[in-house]
Order: C-alpha cells, then sequence, then structure tokens
C-alpha cells in the first residue's frame, strides 16, 4: 500500500461516521454557496463582483435606451446595455463547471469510501 493509498484510507476513516454529507447530496443552493469558501473563494468573489457590477451598469444602460427620444441615444445606451449584460451572463456561467466539479469530486469520495468499507468487511 503506497503512502497515497494510507492517506486516503486514513483521511475517509476520519470521514466516516463523522461526514453524513458524503451520503446525502447537498442541494443546488448549498453547492453554489460552497464557492465562496476554500482556496479559490477570491476568484470566486471577483467574478461575481464584476457580474454583478455588469447586471447594473447594463440594467442602468437599459433604462437609458428605452428612455431615449432619437435613434442615436438609443444607440448610445443600446449597445452598452446588449453587451453588458451578455458579459453578466458569460461570466455567471463560469461558475456552472466549478460547481459540476465538485459534484464529482465528493461522488469520487463516495466510491472511495464504500470501496474502504467494502475492504474492512472482508478483513
Amino acid at each position: 500500500m503506497s503512502d497515497l493509498d494510507r492517506m486516503i484510507e486514513d483521511s475517509l476513516r476520519e470521514a466516516d461516521g463523522h461526514s453524513p454529507q458524503l451520503d446525502l447530496e447537498p442541494g443546488y443552493f448549498a453547492q453554489a454557496m460552497s464557492l465562496f469558501t476554500g482556496r479559490t473563494a477570491w476568484v470566486h468573489w471577483t467574478i461575481m463582483i464584476a457580474q454583478a457590477l455588469m447586471f447594473i451598469a447594463g440594467a442602468f444602460c437599459a433604462v437609458k435606451f428605452y428612455q431615449a427620444g432619437t435613434v442615436m441615444t438609443a444607440l448610445h445606451w443600446g449597445m452598452p446595455a446588449v453587451v453588458l449584460l451578455v458579459f453578466a451572463a458569460i461570466f455567471k456561467s463560469t461558475l456552472a463547471p466549478k460547481m459540476e466539479t465538485n459534484r464529482l469530486l465528493m461522488e469520487i469520495r463516495r466510491v472511495e469510501l464504500r470501496i474502504e468499507r467494502l475492504r474492512a468487511d472482508r478483513s
């Protein structure tokens, strides 16, 4: 057994019985909020702040677009509104792959835990 196997086995033994999260899949909002913890939380906070600022600016430009009296004024406010709102949607969608990665890692931990339990039952 390698050192990596021992480390996995030790961490699973620590998690066994102490971590009911391995038995239940967290809900969508719990998964989304978990993005804002850990080592890469600052990246996700930066993305969300930038996305919020772009959405607010895009909404402001959209309001100005609908209040415009001339075509040139409408274009002046309409193009930035569209660009900012599309960029805001793109920024928000960059967080979805990380949520899927977290779900995959949790499932791998579940499989490792099941394998370790089977090994323990056979011994």
